[in-house]
């Protein structure tokens, strides 16, 4: 119960960049079945995001690898250095 409670805080929440520009929300969450730890966020995009325009993304959702997450509160922050990287990738 008390994972499904977390889990159901963490749904549809924002993600924005360190530099609070939109970029979505969030999805779902890709688990290492082994570890148990977060590998990625899956971000359903924002299309009036100014990542998703410079970045010419043309998928509704994106994986943000949680290495670059900085914060978690009323929203996730990402380092915007990492998300570039992961696009040019």
């Amino acid at each position: 119960m008390y994972k499904y409670t977390i889990a159901r805080q963490l749904a549809t929440k924002r993600v924005i960049t360190n530099r609070g520009d939109e970029i979505g929300k969030l999805s779902d969450l890709m688990v290492n079945e082994a570890s148990g730890e977060i590998e990625s966020l899956v971000v359903e995009l924002d299309r009036d995001s100014k990542i998703v325009k410079r970045s010419g993304a043309r998928e509704r959702t994106i994986h943000v690898p949680y290495s670059a997450v900085t914060a978690v509160s009323d929203v996730f922050i990402v380092d915007e250095r990492e998300l570039t990287k992961t696009e040019e990738k």
